[in-house]
């Protein structure tokens, strides 16, 4: 009775916490204006510190570090005539939209609800959280398509199946963005991350090689950590916490699941099959030795290779065609005219995350530009070294330092490639080895991403919630995706730290100790 007393008293103490931040959060302004004053603090900061002069060393130059002063002339012209070419040019949005063309299609015809329908009654209800974290995981490897595709996909399910749609896209946002360094499957990011950490071990010592997949079973075995822990917060924590937040998006535009009739089910299947076939081809096309999908090296999950960089319009394919044949079988589209309106419709629902687009890739080039951000990491980087702590809570120290970096420099490879040349050697001395601090940086920097507004995704994230419920703001998602953000922090260093003491392979060719040369 009295531990029962004393869970009620601990969940409500949570609920207002949670409920507290959310009303902050909410407070906060627009986005798309948090990204500009954002922006404007950058630029003064940077005339601040432009005139000071730092001692760290800048692990990409050599040299001491500088600030570049944004407010000078010559930046400000430069400023207004990058400004197209900056917008343009970011990353997220071209992923964003080319994407939801094809997702468009796929949708406004029927076939994704068609689909979603088939597959629920084959899910059970408990394993349904679960399924959804494990899906959303298993997407990075196909880079950014998780963002675009699991987490409304994950709303969507939820709110077919008589759940919260919050609890669903905030299943999957945890798997896509917090659980970012799980994963069973290699993918790009492994041998980009190999190849800082390796030139890092080369200041140290220049013989040593790293395998790229040095990380493999430990990221491997992650994935099922983060699968229970974020089962277990969106059922037990997350959806009880939203049983109050009313729906009350647009009920013509939320997903309707009446019975599939005999020829939705025939046009699905017939879909399907020309999906699997365009599948089947890409994967003969993939497999020869000398194919043009390959990179130069022959591999196939290199970043330089054409099949890596072609994720994107695959997924625009691999919708649009299945969604077309599905719509012209069923006649939800009559004519070409109509699958162009299901393009338009899905463009027009990312008119919001546009705007906010247009802020939020001024505000990135402006902190790159800058060098706070290198600063920022660099410095911290140096105050834990000159600490001089006991190894495992140095690996800890490493975790919360980045997961800090992180709420201010999104990018995985741009965060390695200043705290690699710093971290890796600096452990070295200490007999850690590059293969264990590579792991802790990779869990520092999954863990943080799904509270951090700047993150370029995170408004993306908002827009889909605001679908269903029209006052979701900042706050919201933030307080939202808080436990997780805590919990995998927390949780998964312990688990770097008991799989390290148990002494489990890290990856292949790895180790926990470097002897030295």
């Amino acid at each position: 009775m009295d531990s029962q007393a004393n869970g009620e008293v601990n969940n409500g103490a949570v609920t207002r916490f949670l409920n507290f931040i959310e009303r902050v959060g909410n407070k906060l302004p627009d986005p798309a204006m948090i990204f500009l004053f954002s922006m404007l603090l950058i630029w003064l900061l940077s005339w601040l510190f432009s005139t000071t002069q730092f001692e760290s060393i800048d692990p990409r130059t050599g040299q001491a570090i500088v600030v570049h002063n944004l407010l000078s002339g010559d930046a400000l012209a430069g400023f207004l005539a990058s400004m197209v070419k900056t917008f343009t040019s970011f990353a997220p949005l071209g992923v964003v939209l080319v994407a939801m063309l094809g997702v468009g299609v796929a949708e406004h015809s029927g076939y994704i609800n068609v689909g979603l329908k088939l597959m629920l009654k084959r899910t059970p209800q408990i394993l349904l959280t679960p399924s959804i974290i494990l899906v959303a995981i298993v997407s990075h490897t196909a880079t950014d398509a998780g963002y675009v595709l699991v987490i409304p996909l994950a709303g969507v399910i939820f709110y077919a199946m008589g759940r919260h749609p919050l609890a669903g896209i905030a299943a999957a946002f945890a798997g896509v963005s917090g659980g970012f360094s799980a994963n069973f499957i290699p993918s790009g990011i492994d041998p980009l991350l190999q190849s800082f950490t390796q030139s890092a071990a080369h200041i140290i010592d220049p013989d040593m090689l790293i395998n790229p997949l040095n990380n493999w079973f430990f990221t491997s075995a992650s994935s099922v950590f983060i699968i229970l822990l974020g089962w277990y917060i969106t059922d037990k924590i997350i959806e009880p916490r939203l049983k109050n937040t009313l729906v009350d998006g647009d009920t013509n535009n939320l997903p309707e699941f009446h019975e599939v009739t005999d020829v939705e089910r025939k046009g699905f299947y017939v879909a399907t099959s020309v999906m699997l076939a365009g599948i089947a081809l890409l994967v003969y096309a993939a497999s020869g030795e000398d194919s043009a999908l390959r990179s130069s090296s022959g591999a196939l999950t290199d970043f330089s290779a054409p099949l890596m960089q072609s994720i994107v319009p695959l997924i625009f394919l691999l919708f649009w065609i299945p969604g077309a044949v599905f719509g012209f079988m069923v006649g939800t589209f009559k004519s070409s005219k109509d699958m162009i309106d299901a393009m338009s419709k899905s463009m027009g629902s990312m008119a919001y995350y546009i705007v906010m687009a247009f802020f939020c890739s001024l505000f990135i080039a402006a902190f790159a530009k800058s060098n706070l951000g290198a600063l920022l990491a660099i410095e911290g980087a140096e105050v834990l070294k000159s600490l001089a702590l006991p190894s495992g809570i140095t690996v800890v120290g490493i975790i919360f330092l980045t997961a800090f970096v992180n709420l201010f420099v999104g990018s995985s490879s741009a965060k390695w490639a200043l705290l690699g040349p710093i971290f890796v050697p600096m452990l070295m001395q200490l007999g850690i080895s590059p293969d264990l601090s590579q792991a802790a940086y990779r869990v520092g920097d999954s863990s943080s991403n799904i509270i951090t507004p700047l993150m370029p995704y995170f408004p993306l994230v908002v827009v889909y919630c605001q679908k269903y419920v029209k006052g979701t703001g900042i706050g919201t998602l933030i307080a939202m995706m808080l436990p997780y953000s805590i919990a995998f922090l927390i949780g998964w260093s312990l688990f770097l730290l008991i799989y390290w003491g148990l002494d489990i392979p890290l990856g292949l060719q790895a180790s926990y100790e470097y002897i030295g040369l």
